[in-house]
């Protein structure tokens, strides 16, 4: 992987951990420079591969989510969907969520006892995506965090040998089965009763089986919610350690404060790879058959694309560079991260509202993980606190 000059400023907190565990796909080839990985995700001859995907079971489409899917399948159930994700959505209708959760956790963070920041992060994503998906008639946002994040964790843990595939298996269905009757059933007899702008009522409307709505909406949850509790961290931790940074956030307006955004998303992408495997030959590019590797850390650093010093935080380069500023931290393609905008709009007035609270401070810093899942860091530990009301 590319190292950081030495005579170059680095401000990545999370290359020391990513560059010692970053693994490839067995056999495959990686691509670090912009362009060519650009070009491999933007190919209509090429199919997802890597993270489970080639092992997933597409023989019935309508009980895989589309994040698994490719071609005409994938393009239409994304276009189904594609409004929820749209910039006037997100202003209209998700906006007011995203303050109606920063209006609880700024009260519990008033109280003045240090608080864990991923748990607050990942609280914001939680209501966010459960207003997408439709996931809006459960006991508490706060129960149905716990019940996501028990089944995304338990989706991450398997141990070798049948005794370990054994306890996989009974763990998942037991919080997998939780999750469905406290969470997702009483959303579905909801929609059906009374269908909205949502997932879930598109998916009723369709007559998914309860498989597929399980695994559709787990795939968002994953999507959705652990990618951005690790990036709202990761950028409340540069700002909290740069205090010029930090000031230049809260002065700027909400295209300044997206473009500080995005440049520490280009500098520490969630996750860190994504593989292709060519279903066609395409000269000059990939063979038939053969399986590529995008680093979308290198790609991202790649001077000809970047411009002069890569590795350091410089909010103005995706102007000057006349670049989308994130680069590839959201993929590129038809797989692009749909919800990209929604994450950046949490993401900014979570920390628009949290580091204008008198007397915020980290307490205590992350410790930087490995999930070798995503391929991608998970930030755990940080501590926040202000003065109390």
């Amino acid at each position: 992987m590319t190292a950081a000059r030495t005579q170059e400023p680095d401000d990545r907190k999370s290359a020391r951990i990513a560059e010692a565990h970053l693994a490839p796909q067995a056999g495959s080839r990686v691509i670090g420079r912009f362009a060519m990985g650009r070009e491999v995700l933007r190919s209509p001859k090429v199919r997802q591969a890597g993270a489970h995907a080639e092992a997933t079971d597409l023989s019935n489409p309508d009980e895989v989510s589309f994040f698994f899917l490719d071609g005409e399948a994938h393009r239409r159930r994304r276009a189904a969907v594609a409004g929820l994700f749209a910039p006037r959505t997100i202003v209209t209708r998700h906006h007011a969520v995203m303050q109606r959760t920063m209006d609880e956790l700024v009260a519990r963070l008033r109280e003045g006892k240090p608080l864990p920041l991923d748990e607050l992060s990942f609280q914001m994503a939680v209501d966010v995506t459960a207003e997408i998906v439709g996931l809006t008639n459960s006991d508490s946002n706060r129960a149905l965090a716990r019940r996501v994040k028990a089944v995304l964790d338990s989706s991450l843990v398997r141990r070798p040998g049948w005794l370990g595939n054994l306890i996989f298996n009974a763990r998942m269905l037991l919080r997998v089965g939780r999750f469905y009757r406290k969470d997702l059933a009483p959303a579905i007899a909801a929609r059906r009763r009374q269908p909205r702008e949502d997932v879930i009522s598109f998916m009723v409307g369709e007559n998914y089986s309860r498989k597929g709505m399980i695994m559709e909406c787990l795939s968002y949850g994953g999507a959705g919610m652990m990618t951005t509790r690790e990036f709202i961290v990761m950028a409340a931790w540069h700002l909290f350690t740069s205090a010029p940074l930090r000031a230049r956030f809260l002065a700027g307006d909400e295209a300044g404060q997206s473009a500080i955004l995005e440049e520490i998303l280009r500098l520490e992408p969630v996750a860190s790879m994504l593989h292709r495997r060519a279903v066609e030959d395409q000269p000059g590019l990939m063979a038939q058959g053969e399986v590529v590797c995008v680093s979308i850390r290198e790609a991202n650093v790649d001077e000809a694309i970047t411009g002069p010093c890569p590795f350091r935080l410089d909010p103005d380069r995706a102007k000057r560079m006349k670049v989308a500023g994130p680069y590839m931290s959201f993929g590129d393609g038809p797989h692009r991260c749909p919800g990209a905008q929604v994450a950046l709009h949490e993401t900014r007035i979570f920390l628009d509202r949290m580091l204008r609270l008198p007397g915020i401070r980290l307490v205590a810093e992350p410790t930087i993980l490995w999930n070798g899942f995503i391929q991608g860091y998970e930030l755990r530990g940080a501590l926040v606190a202000c003065d109390p009301a």
